[in-house]
């Protein structure tokens, strides 16, 4: 990266220097000679925050020494909050330290977002926002908004709240709606999907024109706009990493306290999308579908990690113009959708109101390299195609592969990629007919690459599905003694709180989510948590049956809960008939 580029990146406003080179001369500003490494390439300072940047042309360990001496000579030139950055002007290599290395941090940022890094009220809050989640959502259950509504209602107040233009201090209900209705026809003018008007019924007629919304005296819905504007929207921030991860965190999480028509809905927690992510090497290039994306997450996530990879706006622009696509058949959670990406910055919201399985033509027109999803588990025989269903019994309530002929499906509109999904465990276990079927079908034309079995309470408060993460390489029929990754990832830190739902609050997630990564990229094999093992379609797609058990951690507890959890998938598959 050019040193011009780093300095308009990081802004040049705050690029300070004192000698004629452009450089920082600690010498110079501490007013005595020194030895040594001392004069820093480039130095930007806001507030108390201070970032320096060394550049060379290839940076190597040795480097990092001369980093760390100028990081010495800014704590005792001032009391700053410290970035340090080793860029390469070959190529676009980076590595960051704030107290410690940043492994994952791979672009130059600009200030703000430097300066966000050491704000509590932007990177340490996730628990206050799941606080003000669960306190507005009583709010509006004491307003008598529907359940079915409240979601998609405080997106569209968060999309009015973020125009400069919206006022609603004083105004009657009505005029309020009204200006809210303008803001979503504003957003929504460049929207290239071809269903602008459907999405302005689903958010305005639906939602902002529904009778109990209307309804809601001044002084109330002016109350619910004061709880989001100081309550909520201080702590997010679409233009920054943390504040995109707290904006979905607050998704969600309240999408899983609204009530769902299909109660086994499942709604992806936040770091389990971003670990997926991360295993899909999600960068500025990708282009990504979710053909069943609910809400929205995967996508927003997978926009927040390209764009963060991105070198300069026209690549911020092209991502989210062109490279994010959605495909969601049920209209609330379409709505959902389109206000999240809406709400992140995306820039034209493609995203269609369609079912996967008639959207053959449209996935293959958006050449997609990366596929994340979580499909539906207990679709309707009705709304799968015939040639699908043909071989299934008659009169099922609900599909029989447990949302596997969806992978199976979208797997087969690509022509390369990869494609990540979360099945239940009885999708890898693959004990029906119908199940072992589509197991059968995917690794003709596909590479199993990894299993990772997931926590068994991962979608609390909620569905109480049990999950696992398949990683296929599509189109390469699956050889023979290949050895899949699979991964006993059932522990990730997090623990259950009364009206929060699942919380790191001992902030263990990050060191677990590198060890994950680190053991998948790598394919190495651990006792209790990896193994490798060669399989066909026959054989369990679960870590359990192969790894090797670490006894030196195994408890009581650990064998009750195994015995319960046993138990329970006997009584689900009807196996105790």
């Amino acid at each position: 990266m050019k040193r011009i580029d780093i300095i308009d990146t990081i802004g040049r406003k705050f690029h300070e220097s004192n000698i004629e080179s452009g450089e920082w001369s600690y010498a110079q500003a501490l007013g005595r000679p020194l030895k040594g490494h001392q004069f820093l390439d480039l130095r930007f300072v806001k507030d108390n925050v201070s970032v320096l940047v060394e550049t060379k042309q290839n940076f190597t360990k040795k480097d990092e020494k001369q980093l760390f001496d100028y990081i010495s000579l800014e704590k005792e030139l001032t009391n700053n909050n410290i970035v340090a950055i080793l860029a390469n002007t070959k190529g676009d290599k980076i590595k960051v330290w704030k107290d410690k290395e940043l492994i994952g941090d791979t672009v130059v940022k600009n200030m703000k977002e430097y300066v966000a890094m050491f704000d509590d009220s932007k990177t340490n809050d996730k628990e206050q926002v799941m606080q003000s989640t669960y306190k507005l959502n009583e709010i509006l259950h004491r307003n008598d908004i529907a359940e079915s509504l409240r979601s998609q209602f405080v997106g569209t107040c968060l999309l009015a709240l973020n125009s400069k233009r919206f006022f609603y201090k004083g105004l009657p209900t009505e005029q309020i709606i009204t200006g809210i209705d303008i803001r979503l026809n504003e957003l929504l003018q460049k929207d290239k999907s071809g269903q602008k008007q459907l999405k302005l019924d689903i958010l305005c007629k639906n939602v902002l024109k529904d009778q109990k919304i209307k309804r809601i005296p001044q002084e109330n819905i002016i109350y619910i706009l004061d709880f989001i504007q100081n309550e909520i929207y201080p702590f997010i921030d679409e233009k920054t990493n943390a504040g995109q991860d707290l904006l979905n965190l607050f998704f969600t999480t309240f999408n899983k306290y609204v009530g769902k028509e299909d109660k086994n809905q499942a709604y992806t927690p936040n770091h389990i999308v971003h670990f997926m992510c991360k295993v899909a090497r999600i960068d500025r290039n990708s282009r990504v579908l979710d053909p069943t994306c609910g809400s929205g997450s995967f996508l927003v996530q997978a926009m927040t990690q390209a764009v963060n990879d991105c070198r300069n706006e026209a690549d911020k622009k092209r991502v989210k113009e062109e490279q994010i696509y959605g495909i969601e058949d049920e209209p609330n959670a379409f709505g959902l959708a389109t206000t999240n990406m809406l709400i992140h910055g995306d820039g034209n919201s493609n995203i269609v109101n369609e079912n996967c399985f008639k959207s053959s033509d449209w996935i293959k027109k958006a050449k997609i390299d990366t596929i994340l999803m979580n499909p539906p588990y207990n679709a309707k025989p009705v709304n799968i195609p015939k040639e699908i269903s043909r071989d299934w019994k008659k009169d099922l309530k609900e599909e029989p592969t447990k949302g596997f002929c969806f992978v199976n499906f979208v797997a087969n509109q690509m022509e390369s990629g990869i494609l990540l999904c979360l099945l239940p465990l009885a999708c890898a276990i693959g004990s029906s007919k119908e199940i072992k079927e589509e197991k059968r079908k995917i690794l003709e034309n596909n590479t199993l690459e990894a299993v990772f079995t997931l926590p068994p309470d991962m979608f609390h408060p909620g569905s109480n599905a049990n999950a696992c993460c398949m990683v296929f390489i599509l189109n390469k029929p699956h050889p023979k003694k290949y050895e899949t990754f699979f991964g006993y990832y059932k522990d990730d830190g997090l623990v259950k709180k009364k009206n929060l739902g699942r919380v790191d609050t001992r902030d263990k997630w990050n060191l677990i989510e590198q060890e994950w990564l680190n053991l998948y990229n790598k394919r190495m094999v651990k006792t209790g948590i990896s193994a490798l093992k060669s399989i066909t379609y026959e054989d369990e797609w679960l870590c359990e049956a192969y790894m090797e058990t670490d006894y030196t951690k195994l408890t009581t507890k650990d064998f009750q809960r195994t015995i319960n959890e046993y138990l329970a998938f006997i009584v689900k598959s009807g196996e105790n008939k």
